[in-house]
This record gives C-alpha cells, sequence and structure tokens, in this order.
C-alpha cells in the first residue's frame, strides 16, 4: 500500500472495501455536507451501502475504469479524491472529490488531485482530464481553476437534487497544458 504526504498531517491512500467502517463512519459526518454536489449512489446511509461503493470501485479498478483514494488527517478519513471515469483507450479521464466540513480550508483537495492528475498524465499517458460540478459549487470550480482547468461549458438544468434541476459545468485541462503549467 502507498501513503503520499499532503499537507500538514494529511496523507492520500487507496480506499478499498476493507475501509466499509471507516467509510461509513465518515459518511456520517459529511452525508448531509456532500449530499447536494456528489452523485447520490455515492452517498450512502449504512454499512453494507459504504460497503457496495467501495466494492463498485473496486470492481471498476480492476477493470482500468475508475479509482477512489481517500484523506487521512490526523489517522482520520475526511474525504477523498477520485477518477469517476478512467478511459485508457481514450486518453480520457474525470476527476472528482468530496470532503467533510473540519477538514475544508486547508488545500487538501487540489493537493491530492495534483497526484491524481500528475499520474493521469504522467505514468498513463491521458491527453484530457475533466472535472464536472454543479454550476452552483463555487468551491468545486475554484479547484477546477487552481487545476488550471478551463471552463468548457454549461450542461442546462442537467444535476436533479432536491426537487430543482440545476446547471452543471464541465472543466477540462489537456496533457500539454499541464506540462507547461508544471514545467
Amino acid at each position: 500500500m502507498f501513503s503520499l504526504p499532503l499537507r500538514g498531517n494529511a496523507h492520500l491512500r487507496p480506499l478499498e472495501t476493507w475501509h466499509a467502517e471507516e467509510f461509513a463512519d465518515h459518511l456520517d459526518r459529511a452525508r448531509e455536507h456532500i449530499r447536494p454536489w456528489v452523485g447520490p449512489a455515492f452517498v450512502t446511509d449504512d454499512l453494507d451501502g459504504a460497503r457496495a461503493t467501495l466494492s463498485r470501485y473496486a470492481e471498476r479498478q480492476a477493470a482500468d475504469g475508475a479509482r477512489l483514494y481517500g484523506i487521512w488527517l490526523d489517522g482520520t478519513l475526511v474525504g477523498g479524491v477520485m477518477f469517476v471515469d478512467f478511459n485508457a483507450a481514450m486518453g480520457s479521464c474525470e476527476v472528482g472529490c468530496w470532503l467533510e466540513p473540519a477538514a475544508e480550508g486547508h488545500g487538501l483537495i487540489t493537493e491530492a488531485c495534483r497526484h491524481l492528475l500528475d499520474w493521469a498524465f504522467t505514468a498513463r499517458g491521458m491527453h484530457r482530464a475533466e472535472w464536472h460540478c454543479r454550476a452552483d459549487n463555487e468551491r468545486s470550480a475554484a479547484v477546477a481553476k487552481r487545476l488550471g482547468m478551463t471552463l468548457e461549458g454549461v450542461r442546462r438544468e442537467y444535476w436533479p437534487y432536491g426537487g430543482t434541476r440545476h446547471d452543471k459545468e464541465a472543466w477540462a485541462i489537456l496533457a500539454p497544458e499541464w506540462r507547461a503549467d508544471r514545467g
């Protein structure tokens, strides 16, 4: 297993099925905070749901289609980042994130996503990385901007939540842009 240091006492590690209890506890702290911003299948309400979410990502990772990583702060799971989609044949991927309120404002998501994008562009040869978020999620859009992504468009009334349909932004960065920005 690997663990990448982030800021302070934070670390990025694979989030796997055997973390189901820890993931369920984390979701108990984060559920209502993240529910409006992430897909409904991700936010579960019990241990079985947490295990099912982690198992889905494990299966998709085994097929080289997605990956899930947790962020631990002072030994406690506080959020994570993921490849929501990973398509090596097309050379494109989508990065996503979630974080509980107590861990916000420390740059953990931006730094963790930089690790994912470095790996995708350098080790795996991806050409394009995307970031999708609700148009009213200013914190998420700010991460995309810090990662050097460009807002490519808005899908109007794409995201249903709470009886309302919300616009969804699509951000992206290309490998040459990433390398130039890192260089």
